[in-house]
């Protein structure tokens, strides 16, 4: 295995208290995360259609369904972390302001 050298592409994140899943700020977070994936996954090609014997119409109108399942899955699964530096973001700067 080759050892990961350099910087770190990331600032650290300083250990914070874990969100509360009921605050409405946290829900709003990961939902802009789960959207964020989805989108991401859409620019990847998930859900297009392969060749001329792919699915037909149905697969094209259901592939978004497909894409925001799966992102919602990523999320629910820890995502990539910007739901929490979203959160965390906007908490700091409500009680800063």
């Amino acid at each position: 295995m080759i050892p990961l050298t350099g910087p770190s592409p990331l600032p650290a994140v300083p250990a914070r208290k874990a969100p509360d899943p009921d605050d409405p700020l946290w829900k709003a977070a990961k939902a802009l995360e789960q959207n964020f994936l989805s989108e991401m996954l859409k620019a990847a090609g998930l859900g297009e259609m392969r060749g001329s014997f792919g699915g037909g119409i149905g697969e094209e109108q259901f592939a978004s369904y497909l894409r925001e399942a799966q992102a919602d899955q990523m999320v629910e699964a820890g995502g990539i972390g910007l739901a929490e530096r979203l959160f965390h973001a906007i908490r700091e700067d409500r009680h800063e302001g």
